[in-house]
């Protein structure tokens, strides 16, 4: 670190006519000149930020920011010093081996404050160490690879095929673009986070100044340099007085300092000449990211609000290979045309309308999978033991008060004054459901009961976040919630497994569980949060020992009701998404005081004196919450949902299945073709055979040629094309062109109207993937 030096980076600036100039925003903008002769006297490495073949200057709040990042450092570096160091035990967790089993753990010797997980990959094989991209302690926390170790521990290390570590190594490249666009811009930037296809970065230019794509070669140009310059990312937990002091220059940063951040304070990163406030962690240094691309620019919000400043936002995309940047660029192409947006329209399936913005107008085709996806979860629920329920779509704000979502979701709920009472329209259905539990008294014997709804549900998303069928306002979902006793939660997951397992199996989607466990600030004891969690990993165990997979282990971020399961399902382009959730929940049962008689339920007194309780308004005012009495207990309540949103599972299907609907899903089953009109009435009886058995079938009778209904059918994605002639009436058959099946697109044998409906409905009734009968 350099020495402090009493000539200030103040003294150093000089007049505009020494060299000093000023940016748009007013700022003085520091000379290369100037930048080395401060360097030189302080002691340290010039950082320059910007070649300086480009000629392009750091303004005056970077300097001044980075020179009081320094001397903090330089601070912290000094007390780390002086702590004992004293030794501690480290084991490295080195993962599963070819054959998927555990690697034994790896002792090293370590001392604290001073060794650090990237000090050991020496220890470890290369085809493990060089795919590390950040490291994770206990399990728990991921932590900078030089961060030094604080205390005994486990060390683990992931790569950048693992969620977090590309994360990781997303959220340190959009730092690196934060770097250029700061020296390019001169901006001031707002925050940078890793998305789902790579990371973007806000900022704000000055004098209206937009990002153009001639833009993109710069930005992509002075990155390359960066990952050259092997830029290492530093940590620095810094003040709120400092960070005031850090950030002063920027209001959106001071927005997060003052109305975001603890107390005590935060981190800051730095890399090259960008210091930057955040949390982390990220990748040891720039040379890491091999290949960075911009794939495009816009204008935003800050905070996503409209009435808030206009900012320019950068996406970007980096790998660690160059070979990983070509697929996924061959991915993109993929991906744009299976965009469901795009085949929703050709198939004629949906559209939006600004009368209603995020909610969609599902049109009959649509219609007809949105009720296919409805009829095989009812014959599930049949199946399972589930009753159909539908509850309310608006609720009086005392219901969200009591339920506690009034406090902390009222932002994202529709609110409605209506004859001086204030209401909400429901996002969620599990408040609406506890009334239904309660309304009349309840025993064990009910237990486990399982409440499905399908009712419309309406979220006030931001508009800047809407997204076709995948993010909306109005929608519906497969949701359920079972009332049980803690006894029956093992046997209640394990059914829910199995029905994943079904109906993902269907589709054809792989997916992953992972348990996420207390958070800090939770509610209840611990003693009945440690039961439960127990009882979810016994379940996800008998799950993997029944060849369910591995499941992973997210310790700290269930939710502050109960723990729960996430389920993710990845696409055939190998997206992840998460649909299906299974959350338990001890506290709406303990806001709405639910109660069942247990099997040492006293029998009812006949005349006996009543003892007085409070009623349920009585108690909600006052704020009491009654505890069961004796033989009576407290239902445990789970939150479920297998396929979520129906909205955003069709826009999943749609590009998964790449507008290729399978048999039993398809709004387009079989279209019927006449190859002369004297056949038309054989078309008709056939159309209407088909019908009676409930498929959904048309037929073209235009004066179209034949070959031009025939391509029609197939960009239409019909499953089955009949062409039907003179021969084919008298012999009481018809001719299938199969879809998915080059070899039938010709004229081939003749199938029996009565075989051809019978395999139809086969093939439906089966709900196969593959197209063939």
């Amino acid at each position: 670190m350099s020495r402090k030096n009493s000539l200030s980076a103040h003294h150093l600036k000089g007049s505009p006519e020494m060299g000093a100039t000023k940016d748009s925003f007013g700022q003085v903008v520091e000379s290369q000149e100037n930048q080395r002769i401060e360097s030189k006297v302080a002691g340290r490495p010039y950082d320059r930020g910007l070649s300086e073949t480009e000629g392009l200057n750091l303004p005056a709040f970077v300097v001044e920011r980075n020179k009081l990042f320094d001397e903090l450092k330089k601070k912290y570096d000094a007390e780390v010093l002086e702590k004992t160091h004293p030794v501690i035990n480290v084991e490295l967790d080195l993962g599963l081996d070819g054959d998927g089993k555990p690697r034994p753990a790896m002792p090293v010797a370590a001392k604290a404050w001073e060794s650090t997980p990237g000090s050991f990959l020496k220890h470890v094989d290369k085809s493990i160490s060089n795919d590390v991209v950040i490291a994770k302690v206990d399990g728990k926390e991921l932590w900078d690879l030089d961060r030094p170790l604080e205390s005994n521990c486990r060390v683990s290390y992931l790569p950048f095929t693992s969620t977090e570590g590309r994360n990781v190594f997303w959220h340190s490249s959009a730092h690196v673009l934060g770097e250029a666009a700061e020296c390019q811009y001169q901006c001031l930037l707002s925050h940078g986070p890793p998305v789902e296809q790579g990371f973007f970065y806000d900022m704000a230019i000055a004098d209206g100044q937009v990002v153009k794509e001639s833009d993109w070669p710069l930005l992509e140009s002075k990155a390359s340099k960066f990952f050259k310059e092997k830029q290492p990312f530093q940590r620095l937990h810094v003040s709120i007085e400092d960070l005031r002091k850090m950030f002063s220059y920027s209001k959106y940063k001071m927005y997060y300092i003052e109305n975001l951040l603890p107390p005590e304070g935060s981190t800051v990163y730095k890399c090259g000449s960008l210091v930057d406030l955040c949390l982390g962690p990220h990748i040891q240094n720039t040379a890491k990211i091999k290949t960075f691309h911009i794939m495009k620019s816009s204008s935003c919000y800050f905070r996503g609000d409209k009435n808030d400043d206009s900012l320019q936002r950068i996406y970007g995309v980096a790998f660690p290979d160059k070979k990983q940047m070509v697929e996924h660029k061959k991915l993109l192409e993929e991906a744009a045309k299976r965009d469901h947006r795009k085949i929703g329209v050709d198939q004629d399936l949906f559209f939006f309308n600004e009368i209603s913005p995020g909610s969609v107008f599902l049109l009959p085709h649509g219609t007809r999978i949105f009720n296919a996806l409805q009829k095989l979860l009812r014959a599930q629920y049949q199946m399972r033991g589930y009753q159909e329920v539908q509850s309310p779509n608006m609720y009086d704000s005392d219901l969200w008060k009591r339920s506690g979502h009034w406090q902390h979701y009222s932002d994202d709920m529709f609110v409605l004054d209506v004859e001086k009472r204030q209401w909400a329209l429901k996002p969620m259905n599990c408040p609406g459901h506890c009334v239904m539990f309660k309304h009349r008294e309840r025993s064990y014997r009910e237990l486990p009961l399982r409440m499905a709804d399908f009712g419309v549900l309406h979220r006030n998303e931001a508009s800047g976040a809407l997204n076709g069928l995948a993010r909306v306002r109005k929608f519906q979902q497969d949701d359920a919630h079972i009332f049980c006793t803690e006894d029956q939660i093992t046997q209640e997951i394990e059914g829910l497994f199995d029905f994943l397992k079904h109906v993902y199996g269907l589709f054809g989607f792989p997916f992953r569980l992972k348990l996420s466990t207390r958070p800090e600030k939770y509610l209840g004891k611990i003693e009945t949060w440690d039961v439960a969690e127990t009882k979810l990993k016994d379940a996800l165990d008998a799950f993997t020992a029944s060849g369910g997979g591995q499941w992973e282990l997210n310790e700290g971020d269930g939710a502050f009701y109960g723990p729960k399961i996430d389920i993710t399902i990845s696409d055939a382009l190998r997206r992840d998404w998460q649909c299906a959730t299974i959350q338990l929940d001890f506290q709406l049962p303990q806001n709405f005081e639910l109660e069942y008689m247990t099997a040492d339920a006293p029998s009812k007194s006949k005349g006996g004196a009543q003892s007085e309780e409070p009623t349920d308004s009585e108690a909600t005012s006052a704020n009491i919450l009654r505890l069961p009495g004796p033989g009576r207990a407290r239902p445990v309540m789970v939150h479920r949902a297998i396929v979520g949103s129906f909205e955003r599972y069709i826009a999943i299907l749609t590009e998964h299945f790449a507008g290729k609907w399978p048999f039993w899903l398809s709004p387009r089953q079989v279209l019927i073709i006449p190859v002369m009109p004297t056949v038309n009435d054989y078309v008709e009886e056939v159309q209407s055979l088909l019908r009676a058995q409930k498929m959904h079938v048309d037929s073209d009778v235009s004066g179209n040629t034949m070959q031009k209904k025939i391509r029609t059918g197939q960009l239409q994605q019909y499953n089955f094309i009949f062409v039907v002639g003179a021969q084919e009436k008298a012999s009481r058959s018809v001719n299938i062109r199969n879809r998915d099946d080059q070899e039938t697109q010709s004229k081939g044998e003749l199938v029996p109207l009565e075989e051809a409906i019978a395999k139809l409905k086969g093939l439906r009734k089966e709900r196969r993937l593959v197209n063939a009968i």
